[in-house]
């Protein structure tokens, strides 16, 4: 099985990244921080003003070692990636069947139903743990398996399926504030993004930054374009691929995180600021203590439910990624999307 191999957050403004034989040096004011050999790396990812030297840029390429560049507050701007892996054959493959409505859908509808599964199991766990929020998040639970049973029962084109995405969506979120135990500090009042308007929303679009640059790493290093997807329209510069497989991965990896850093009160209201625009974002010792804990939820063995196989956490999109490769190649009859037991 593939190993799994760290990912380099550098969040310290004014870093210098540059290439030492083999080695990824971190220097800041002159002064040597870090010394990371370039075969441990999956990737790295630079916040605000971090700068990379063009010689470490191609190292990365050369090793299939994913550059991301983000804004202080966690927004993409940008990717360095080296050259396409994988079999030019696979890639046809992926393009033809997005140009396939009954193909395109059926992978769609597999990851929609895992999506909504995963939806469902965070809410009847969290059930489980506090019976006092147990009318409204029943309600909910109940709401999302009638979704459940309409996309086993019928067969939806993509459109169709988007619909039904979104009304999944809604009723998740419409009780996701009561999954806070961190009453006071904490509250959500519904999705925003693009800017988000709360510390909750700020807190989940960071983490999404994340969980889609570990994805898109997945689908090139199994020689798939991360561009070309299913469920997500085509746009440029969209990861269509990317988002459509993280899907699966948001509610368990990337929202029970949110609400563990939350109810345990790992990070506390006051790390986080207001901007002029409204936007709210997470200060440095914030951002540091999600990023440590994401990277430790990566390293959490778990036994994946398909190949029946003790995996870590952070191997989850590769392994998903290979599968879809593996269906688009005809080796399996469908999309197997993660769905969380």
């Amino acid at each position: 099985m593939k190993k799994l191999l760290n990912t380099l957050f550098v969040t310290t403004q004014g870093t210098y990244l540059s290439r030492d034989g083999e080695t990824v040096l971190v220097r800041h004011e002159q002064e040597t921080l870090l010394r990371v050999p370039i075969h441990t790396l999956g990737g790295i990812v630079c916040f605000g003003r971090v700068s990379v030297s063009p010689p470490l840029m191609g190292l990365c390429g050369e090793r299939q070692v994913l550059l991301s560049h983000l804004s202080e507050s966690g927004r993409f701007l940008a990717r360095v990636t080296g050259p396409v892996a994988g079999n030019v054959l696979l890639r046809r493959r992926q393009y033809r069947v997005a140009d396939q409505p009954e193909e395109a859908a059926a992978i769609a509808r597999s990851i929609v139903l895992a999506k909504v599964a995963n939806c469902r199991t965070v809410l009847l766990r969290a059930n489980r743990d506090s019976p006092e929020r147990c009318a409204k998040l029943a309600q909910a639970s109940s709401d999302l398996a009638r979704i459940l049973d309409r996309l086993e029962r019928t067969d939806l084109d993509v459109d169709s399926l988007r619909g039904v995405e979104g009304d999944a969506a809604r009723t998740y979120f419409g009780v996701f504030d009561s999954l806070i135990t961190a009453r006071g500090e904490f509250e959500f009042r519904g999705r925003t993004r693009r800017p988000p308007l709360d510390p909750v929303n700020a807190l989940l679009s960071f983490v999404y930054t994340l969980l889609v640059h570990d994805v898109t790493s997945a689908l090139e290093s199994n020689g798939l374009d991360p561009c070309v997807g299913y469920l997500h329209a085509d746009r440029p510069g969209r990861p269509s691929l990317a988002l459509d497989l993280m899907e699966e991965f948001r509610p368990i990896l990337a929202d029970r995180l949110v609400l563990s850093l939350i109810n345990r009160r790992q990070v506390r209201a006051g790390g986080f600021r207001a901007l002029d625009s409204g936007a709210v974002e997470m200060d440095e010792a914030t951002r540091k203590e999600v990023l440590a804990a994401w990277q430790k939820r990566k390293q959490e063995e778990v036994q994946h439910p398909f190949i029946n196989e003790q995996a870590p956490v952070g191997l989850l999109p590769h392994l998903q990624a290979l599968l879809l490769a593996r269906h688009l190649r005809g080796d399996l009859d469908a999309y197997p999307a993660l769905v969380w037991r």
